[in-house]
């Protein structure tokens, strides 16, 4: 339980998920970008 309290408490770990979040949706972004003009394009 130690190890949770500090997990959720660290301001490190906090700014690294923030950073994975907004990473994982850049990504999702540009997977959605590439195959909606895919799919435009063969039409």
């Amino acid at each position: 339980m130690n190890i949770l309290n500090m997990l959720i408490n660290d301001p490190v770990v906090i700014y690294s998920f923030i950073g994975l979040a907004v990473l994982l949706g850049i990504c999702g972004f540009y997977v959605y970008y590439f195959l909606k003009h895919i799919s435009e394009d063969k039409k």
